[in-house]
C-alpha cells in the first residue's frame, strides 16, 4: 500500500510563492498520471493540476499561469510550484492519481495566503 505524504505548505502573503512536495512511501509507477488537489473550508475538493508519465501537464483555469506541476520519478516525488499566490488559494493541498483517485488520501499540507 502506497502512502502519500504532502509537505511544503505554510503561511505566505499574497503574491508570494511556495513549493509543495508529495512523497510516496512506495514507488509510484512512472506510467501513472499524478495530480494535486485542494480543499478550502466549506468547499468541495478540486483538482488543480496533473502531470502524465511523459510530462504533459494540465491545470485548472483558476491556477493556470501561476502554478507548475512537476515530477521526479527517481525520487518518487511530485511537486507543485505555486507563484503569485492569492488569498483564494488558501486550502489544504493533497496529491493523488488523476483524473481518477486510486490511492488513499494523505494528511495534506495547509497553504494559507494572507491579503
Amino acid at each position: 500500500q502506497v502512502q502519500l505524504v504532502e509537505s511544503g505548505g505554510g503561511l505566505v502573503q499574497a503574491g508570494g510563492s511556495l513549493r509543495l512536495s508529495c512523497a510516496a512511501s512506495g514507488r509510484i509507477s512512472s506510467s501513472l498520471t499524478m495530480g494535486w488537489y485542494r480543499q478550502a473550508p466549506g468547499k468541495q475538493r478540486e483538482r488543480v493540476a496533473s502531470i502524465t508519465s511523459i510530462g504533459s501537464t494540465n491545470y485548472a483555469d483558476s491556477v493556470k499561469g501561476r502554478f507548475a506541476i512537476s515530477r521526479d520519478n527517481a525520487k518518487n516525488t511530485v511537486y507543485l510550484q505555486m507563484n503569485s499566490l492569492k488569498p483564494e488559494d488558501t486550502a489544504v493541498y493533497y496529491c493523488n492519481t488523476a483524473p481518477i483517485v486510486t490511492t488513499a488520501w494523505g494528511q495534506g499540507t495547509q497553504v494559507t495566503v494572507s491579503s
